[in-house]
């Protein structure tokens, strides 16, 4: 326990377990909607999380040999996820953008809302980062909505810089991210 005002301590970072499928699941649809823009709707969520982020998803992203997905666990707790894909760049407008082979793409990167601020998404980037040149990539890229100036300031304090655009689709609406990176 720590004293009345003090940050807790973060919580530890480990690999998912294959599980975890189901926890994985629910955090993703806890959080995925806090990186959208205020002009996306509840139900462009859904289908977002209904397309990509659902247990059978989660089960088969960890089978996946060239996903690396870790947890922020607090005393059996998932408070934070991130998701690495190892691999070429999937949408020609990111691989352009991209400057160093081999790469891997940050996927995911989320925290409970919660426990913004206390060192979380600081240590899930920090296990990221090893995970990324554990795979010998030379660098790491990510997408973010351009509304989304919290994550972006958070990037940049992670050493990322702006190196393209791209276009995500979240429901009925097409979004323009910004495309990150930074070298290993």
């Amino acid at each position: 326990m720590t004293a009345a005002g003090a940050a807790a301590d973060p919580p530890e970072v480990r690999a998912a377990r294959p599980d975890e499928a189901g926890p994985l699941a629910d955090l993703a649809a806890a959080t995925f909607p806090l990186a959208c823009p205020p002009s996306s709707t509840p139900e462009d969520h859904a289908a977002f999380i209904g397309a990509n982020l659902t247990e059978e998803h989660f089960g088969a992203y960890l089978a996946d040999p060239t996903r690396d997905l870790l947890v922020a666990d607090e005393d059996g707790a998932l408070v934070g996820y991130t998701m690495l894909v190892a691999g070429e760049p999937y949408a020609a407008e990111v691989a352009a953008a991209v400057p160093l082979r081999p790469t891997v793409e940050l996927s995911k990167c989320y925290v409970l809302p919660g426990r913004h601020g206390g060192g979380v998404a600081a240590a899930l980037m920090a296990a990221s980062l090893d995970a990324a040149r554990a795979r010998d990539a030379a660098g790491i890229w990510l997408g973010v909505n351009g509304e989304n100036l919290r994550a972006q300031a958070f990037y940049r304090r992670s050493g990322f810089e702006v190196v393209g655009e791209r276009t995500f689709q979240v429901g009925d609406q097409v979004h323009h991210d910004l495309v990150l990176h930074r070298a290993l």
